[in-house]
């Protein structure tokens, strides 16, 4: 039998994404900013973008405490504008983005006949329209490259519908089937394109009500599921991860 050997990365065990530079949306709190610290740990340049600047700064802050190279800007991306201007600060800050983890996202529940069209429009733009406007504009650099990563933070509500979930539900469905196109788009170019759905993770993000920390995933749960896919082998694909909390 062939003994299985390390899996080469390039780079020290220490550092394994040495060299690379990742973008993460929404980095300034949660979800994001655990995958943006997770990242910085394994040796990436990190660039997050968020709209409150105030907690912006205080991650970029505990980022430059970890000696990698960080690039913050406030941003929103939903806008076209803003989404160019900050894939072009980091590449030019950092260098070309190889990895882009699209964290960005809002909940808004309730009967669907009783939401408006702002709520389906604020809700569809953050969480859909902003990982096709973030992908359209990093794909050009990674198809240079010949290389590269794009996670998408979907949900456990892409998979199954429940009362007052409409609107949130429709918006992390279209995360799956953009997901699963991209990939075939991509994939001949080197680049691995995935999608995260966690179960209920116990954050300040607007969802239906408190959550039992107890029966929770936390941040550091899906910062893990992106560690795994940025270093899995480079003939591998891992298309779709499910994380759920071990206790219902």
């Amino acid at each position: 039998m062939t003994p299985i050997s390390k899996v080469d990365f390039g780079q020290s065990e220490q550092a394994p994404l040495g060299g690379s530079v990742a973008l993460v949306t929404g980095g300034n709190r949660g979800i994001g900013r655990a995958i943006a610290l997770r990242l910085a740990a394994m040796g990436s340049a990190v660039a997050i973008c968020g709209r409150d600047e105030k907690a912006l700064r205080t991650v970029e802050q505990e980022l430059k405490a970890m000696n990698v190279a960080v690039h913050a800007q406030v941003a929103d991306v939903t806008s076209p504008a803003d989404v160019a201007s900050l894939v072009d600060k980091t590449e030019a800050t950092l260098g070309p983005i190889s990895i882009l983890v699209n964290n960005a996202g809002i909940g808004v529940f309730g009967p669907t006949h009783e939401k408006s069209e702002a709520d389906w429009d604020r809700t569809l733009n953050t969480n859909l329209k902003s990982v096709f406007l973030m992908s359209k504009a990093v794909a050009p650099s990674m198809i240079h490259q010949g290389r590269g990563d794009i996670i998408n933070i979907s949900s456990l509500a892409g998979k199954n519908a429940f009362a007052g979930g409409g609107i949130y539900c429709a918006s992390k469905w279209g995360v799956q089937g953009l997901t699963a196109c991209m990939a075939e788009d991509l994939r001949e170019y080197g680049i691995r394109v995935a999608v995260i759905c966690p179960g209920s993770v116990a954050t300040e993000f607007s969802g239906r009500g408190p959550k039992d920390p107890a029966k929770a995933l936390t941040p550091d749960d899906v910062a893990h599921a992106v560690a795994m896919l940025v270093t899995q082998g480079k003939q591998s694909f891992l298309s779709e991860v499910h994380v759920r909390p071990l206790r219902k």
